[in-house]
């Protein structure tokens, strides 16, 4: 492969990942600062607005509202993109032709316009997105009394304003340069393990265009859909990881502050507690995929079924396990406000804070792919082959970037959705006291996880034999 190419491509891969993190994160700091005052019932994030003229309000409520020509927009580019992606994936059924997608719009004697293919794809994907993203325009900015809210986004970049322009506060004996090194290290921690962790299948460089078979060799130059192939594969994410607890420690003790110090040693205990947990409970996953490359778990699920149907005990202990290493509530004793004002990150301000503050976002994310990615079989989707969708005999033949475009919008997808989840878990779950948080690990986690762990050996012995 050209080195020109090679290069390229990992700064697009790279590019891709910084995309994932740095749209997701901002997005949880505006659904946990909103959604939680929505649910509180606080004024904050959903009632902060901007002033307008009066004489523009009615100008603005017809922009926004119902049936106005921002809806019409969002209208006719849903269609003519709906229209557009039909033509490109020429749906084509393999054997009757009285099958409803026969004769896709790639090549056939029907008008483009006419297909049913364009029908279909402009009924069952874009008029539902449209009127989703018509109604949430419409309630998100909404307008009263010469104010307009702008989907409570006002409080999320004031933040982040203040998070620019704040002071850099640092404590008079306080260890400067730790304090400094401290939040860097939790964000490129959290980031570098990103990249070893697939979001496609292999790319084929001279078959972009082309319906590529199912199964078998392609020849040609390729290029793995992951920044890194490592051949130690989830053995590295463990390893980055583990030193993020070093800079929450790091933070605690470079403060010269009682709640920080015990912050740090809160966080320090339970994160090298839950991280041996949290090793343990994959083991299972580890033995059934027979490989601790994250791209070939993700080829065994494909073949077989999703990790979640082998073993789900193993997915609720990883997950318990994730959003204790994540210090997320209900397991954030390191940073509890009603005990430690901010736990270890308590004497820092302006964009230190906002690192801290990104760094457990991004973990979160990162947990979310990695949980994608055993158990959910990562960027699979049910029926979808290299050549396309499969299903009853009736084949959908899609174009090798096409299959990829689908491939990477899964992984997205199931990611948000498992963001989702966590920020369910966190409006709903009271904290624990930190005895109860470490009793959990300890005594409950662990002997289950290496129950699992022997089930899961005595079932591969059975079914091998």
């Amino acid at each position: 492969m050209d080195m020109l190419i090679l290069i390229v491509s990992t700064l697009l891969k790279i590019g891709f990942v910084l995309a994932i993190i740095f749209s997701f994160a901002p997005i949880l700091i505006w659904a946990e600062r909103r959604q939680s005052a929505m649910i509180q019932d606080r004024i904050g994030p959903t009632r902060a607005d901007i002033p307008v003229p009066q004489s523009f309000v009615p100008a603005i409520r017809g922009a926004l509202g119902a049936g106005s020509g921002m809806h019409l927009l969002l209208a006719a580019v849903s269609g003519l993109v709906a229209l557009w992606l039909a033509i490109e994936a020429g749906f084509v059924a393999h054997e009757t032709g009285e099958f409803l997608l026969e004769g896709g719009i790639g090549g056939t004697e029907l008008d483009p316009l006419l297909s049913w293919n364009g029908v279909l794809w402009l009924a069952v994907l874009f008029v539902p997105l449209n009127l989703g993203l018509s109604r949430a325009l419409s309630y998100g900015s909404r307008v009263f009394d010469g104010h307009i809210t702008l989907f409570g986004l006002v409080h999320p970049i004031a933040d982040a304003m203040k998070f620019m322009w704040k002071e850099d506060f640092v404590p008079e004996n306080g260890d400067k340069l730790l304090h400094a090194i401290a939040p860097m290290l939790t964000v490129l921690t959290a980031i570098a393990t990103f990249t070893v962790i697939p979001f496609a299948d292999i790319l084929y460089l001279d078959a972009l265009g082309d319906v590529i078979p199912a199964s078998g060799a392609i020849a040609g130059d390729f290029i793995p859909m992951q920044v890194a192939t490592v051949n130690v594969g989830i053995l590295f994410i463990f390893a980055v990881a583990g030193t993020g607890v070093v800079g929450a420690a790091i933070a605690g003790y470079a403060s010269d502050n009682k709640y920080a110090l015990l912050g740090g040693l809160r966080a320090a205990g339970q994160m090298v507690s839950y991280e041996v947990t949290l090793g343990l409970t994959i083991v299972p996953m580890f033995m059934v995929y027979n490989s601790l490359l994250l791209e070939d778990m993700v080829h065994w699920q494909m073949g077989n079924w999703w990790g979640i149907f082998i073993n789900p005990l193993a997915f609720v202990l990883f997950l318990t396990a994730s959003l204790a290493e994540a210090k997320r509530i209900p397991f954030d004793l390191p940073e509890a406000e009603s005990e430690l004002v901010a736990g270890y990150f308590t004497e820092y301000s302006g964009m230190k804070f906002g690192m801290f503050f990104m760094g457990e976002f991004i973990e979160v994310i990162v947990l979310s792919a990695l949980a994608t990615t055993i158990f959910f079989g990562g960027y699979d989707v049910p029926f979808l082959t290299r050549s396309g969708f499969e299903f009853m005999g009736y084949i959908a033949e899609v174009p090798h970037w096409g299959v990829i475009a689908i491939q990477m919008l899964s992984f997205v997808v199931k990611i948000a959705l498992f963001i989702w989840f966590q920020l369910m878990v966190r409006w709903t779950l009271p904290r624990f006291r930190y005895d109860q948080i470490m009793n959990l690990c300890w005594k409950v986690l662990l002997p289950v996880s290496l129950l699992s762990i022997m089930v899961t050996g005595i079932g591969i012995l059975i079914m091998g034999g």
